[in-house]
Parts: C-alpha cells; structure tokens; sequence
C-alpha cells in the first residue's frame, strides 16, 4: 500500500508520520510547502520506513502526478488559525477550499482514496450536543476558517457522487499534544507556553465556563490509523473528539502543574468564545476506542517546555 500525506510536517503530520511502522506501506509521500519552515518534523524518521518528500504546493502542484498509484491520500494542509483567519480570508479559502478541491479531484482521477480533516468549528453555537446529522443550514461557522471547511465538505459530497471519488471526512476536535511540528495558536497549547514563560492566561470574561470539543493528538493519529486499516472510506463525517471540556477544565489542568497559574479576565475576543458539545458516537459505534487524557497532554506540553522560564525573562523582569 502507498500513501500521500499533504501538509505532512505540520502538528498532526509530524505525529503521523512517526507512527508509521515499515511493514505498514510500501511508499510514504511526505508532500508540504515548507511555507512553514518545519524542517524539525523531518529530523530523527523512524528508519526502515520508505519516506519521500516532495516539497510542493496543493495550489499549484501536479497533484495527479504525486498521486498517481497510490492507495491513499491524507489531507492536511490547511491554514489552522480560526482566530487569524478574519484578517486572511481570500487566502484562507484559497488553500482550504481550492486547495481541496485540487486535492480531491487528483484524487478521483487516480483513484486514490481520501482522508480530508475539517473542523468541528463548522458547529459554531449550539445550545445542544450536536452530532455529525445537523443539517448544514443549521451550522453556524463563527469565522472564515469554518466557512471554508464546510464549502470544502459539500464539493467532496458532490465529487464523491459525480466522480465516484471515494473519501471519509473528521471532523478534529481542537487539538492539543506533542509533536514536531507544533503549533500554539490552540487553547491548550497556547496556555501552555503562556504558563511556562510566566504570562497570565487571557480569558474572555464569559469563557471561562463555556464547552467546546477537544482532541488528544494521539486520538487523532489513532483515528487515522483506523479508518485506512479499516478501508473506511464510506462518504461519511465522523466527528474525533476526546472530550467536551470548559476553559476552566484546561485552567486547572495546568494549576495542578503550576499552582502559580495566573488567569486575566479581558474584553477582546482572545478565545474563540463559543460553547457547544459536539457528540463522539458514531466513530465509537464503529468501535473505535478514545484514550487521550487532557492531564497526559498538558503534562507533556509543559514537560517539553520545563526549563523556559530559565530562558525566556518574564513581561515584568527587565531584559
């Protein structure tokens, strides 16, 4: 078996990629635009596994080509940051949906099949645990990014029917863990690095008991994992959540680490400060198995970033 991954140095990408073991395919492509510089997720692959990079865009690259004879095809690229996606919104669409669609019609046409990640920002605000069947006139995308995910889930519904396109789309919990190429932009990652270097944690004054869906990268490479040994490629959206959990829940998280924690309330929208709880069932009806820890992921953040304060002065230290 042969498999593509685009966007395959990022945060879930440099994960993947190790779990890979040299038994489980014959060729990995490791396609990425480095846009990002993330030379690191390539340092110390585990060997014996028959990797390959090709340092293209989805954008403009021969996608057909990159993907011709091979099995299967994992998206990832993508521009991540909901947060930071007002102010880029043309580009946003540009990689998150054309992109996609590039990616999904190379796809079709080479008969690869296709594992594309969307975003349970799709849901925006609920008032009620919402599961993969709200009807899309009833999502409600709080930014660009979101709106680009669910355009981008219609097309592979219309491709798969149009051009036979065989594909399975996740909808990722916000992520938090360790990997090469991570990021933090995220809630849990980001308190993360503001508690280790000594930054009070900024909370919208009502988020702080607001409910949003989690993912332990681990889950999330495990999902992965699972639908392609599972041949899973049935045209469905299956939500990858870990847990529902509040701002406060990661708060405290990090306090039993870091007593010292310290939390400052603001005006400004620094959290995306929605509430909801988004439904794990139908990928555990399948019988796959959640096994990520909220405690574990923030004890390894933090265990990556133990000796920062010895580094990085403080915001009320002279430099």
């Amino acid at each position: 078996m042969k498999m593509a991954i685009t966007g395959a140095l990022g945060h879930i990408g440099s994960r993947l990629i190790r779990e890979i073991r040299p038994e489980d395919f014959d060729e990995v492509v490791l396609l990425d635009n480095f846009a990002t510089q993330r030379y690191c997720s390539l340092f110390d692959l585990p060997a014996g596994v028959p990797y390959r990079v090709i340092d293209a865009d989805v954008l403009t690259a021969n996608l057909e080509a990159c993907f011709s004879g091979f099995d299967v095809v994992v998206h990832l690229a993508a521009i991540t940051n909901a947060e930071g996606s007002f102010e880029i919104q043309d580009q946003v669409e540009r990689v998150n949906f054309v992109g996609t669609e590039r990616v999904a019609r190379a796809c079709a046409a080479t008969g690869a099949k296709l594992i594309f990640l969307s975003s349970t920002s799709v849901y925006g605000l609920q008032q009620e645990v919402v599961d993969e069947d709200c009807p899309v006139d009833l999502l409600k995308p709080q930014s660009p990014y979101a709106e680009s995910k669910i355009m981008a889930e219609q097309l592979l519904a219309e491709l798969g029917a149009s051009m036979g396109l065989r594909f399975v789309t996740f909808r990722f919990g916000t992520i938090y863990g360790v990997s090469p190429g991570m990021r933090f932009h995220t809630a849990v990652n980001k308190f993360a690095w503001h508690a280790c270097v000594g930054q009070p944690l900024t909370v919208w004054r009502t988020a702080l008991h607001q409910r949003r869906p989690y993912l332990d990268l681990a889950d999330g490479v495990r999902a992965l994992q699972f639908v392609i040994a599972r041949d899973i490629f049935d045209g469905n959206i299956y939500n990858v959540v870990t847990d529902n959990l509040t701002v406060n829940d990661v708060i405290e998280g990090l306090r039993r680490l870091m007593p010292d924690v310290k939390v400052a309330f603001v005006d400004s929208k620094i959290m995306n400060q929605l509430s909801y709880t988004v439904s794990n069932e139908r990928l555990r009806r399948l019988g796959f198995e959640y096994e990520g820890s909220l405690t574990q992921g923030i004890q390894e953040t933090v265990a990556l970033l133990r000796n920062v304060r010895q580094q990085i002065p403080r915001p009320d230290m002279p430099s």
